[in-house]
């Protein structure tokens, strides 16, 4: 019999070799199966599962249903090997957490914050958080994949971005307008004159000439929200460089309806666009955004009228 961690090792291979990186679930996994080595058994059982899954015990329910998901998918594979290992019910700790609905910036916040983020010193150091903020503002891309594009990546020849790191590995290309795209240009030609041997193939580098981290976005950003004075709605407790993405996809969504456009007609492109991978998420927003939901609600209160 095949021990637990060569298994393991064997299902994160395949995984990975599918476009899964799985970096958060791999180390959950190696987690599971040190419990199991700590209980004794060579196999999953959904007694044992669970009680991984409920650890720690004061979590949310579906931080729970999350990690036996988890263990059930690392089951599955053991059940090909071994038929008498168990695999979880589907139907087991159903806990669900709602999503909170984003900060929708205001065309003159997001105006504020990039002119905030013009006053940062040094002067690559402005021009690269202004570039970033406005180039999430204008394609809703999702901060991680902006952060990983390279040079090659950006064609401001052609005004397009090929983003390489969308979730799952999912490629797209997003076309650029060409304010954003002379935007784009004059922070490559502040960026060589400081750096004329290129020191990485990153598209925004940091003052150290290294590819810009995520937690110098974040810090940066939370900065630039307190001086321009912007404060979180609801549940949000601040605004984030992520609810940039949001904001693009409502303000389309509200373009749209106010031109009594198809919505369903149009949404798959915005979903591609966005690079979602199951349109529920571009439908979504339809719900999140109270203005929206009025909007939605005019329409219908026209239907009668029309089919009559």
């Amino acid at each position: 019999m095949t021990s637990l961690p060569a298994s393991l090792d064997e299902y994160l291979r395949i995984r990975r070799r599918l476009g899964f990186e799985m970096p958060q679930d791999g180390r959950l996994l190696e987690g599971f199966v040190e419990f199991l080595e700590r209980a004794g058994a060579e196999r999953v059982t959904t007694e044992l599962a669970l009680a991984w899954a409920r650890m720690p015990f004061d979590a949310h329910p579906h931080r729970w249903r999350q990690r036996l998901g988890v263990a059930r998918g690392f089951a599955r594979h053991l059940a090909t090997i071994d038929p008498s290992s168990e695999v979880p019910p589907t139907d087991l700790l159903p806990g669900h957490r709602p999503r909170i609905a984003p900060y929708i910036y205001s065309e003159a916040e997001i105006a504020a914050l990039m002119a905030a983020a013009r006053e940062l010193r040094p002067r690559l150091r402005a021009a690269r958080h202004e570039t970033l903020i406005g180039l999430l503002a204008v394609t809703g891309m999702r901060p991680g994949e902006a952060l990983a594009l390279d040079r090659q990546d950006v064609d401001l020849t052609r005004g397009v971005v090929h983003v390489r790191a969308g979730k799952q590995n999912k490629q797209r290309e997003v076309p650029l307008h060409e304010s954003t795209v002379s935007a784009l240009r004059a922070y490559v030609g502040q960026r060589d004159a400081r750096f004329p041997t290129a020191p990485t193939p990153a598209f925004f580098i940091s003052a150290r000439g290294r590819r810009m981290a995520r937690a110098e976005l974040n810090q940066t950003f939370s900065r630039l929200i307190g001086e321009v004075g912007l404060e979180g709605r609801g549940a949000r407790a601040r605004p984030r460089p992520h609810d940039l993405r949001h904001a693009f996809a409502v303000r389309t969504l509200l373009e749209w309806y106010r031109a009594d456009e198809d919505i369903d007609r149009r949404m798959p492109l915005l979903s591609t666009y966005l690079g979602h991978t199951d349109p529920a998420s571009t439908y979504w927003y339809l719900e999140a955004v109270p203005e929206l939901l009025e909007l939605i609600g005019r329409r219908l209160e026209q239907l009668p009228e029309v089919l009559s």
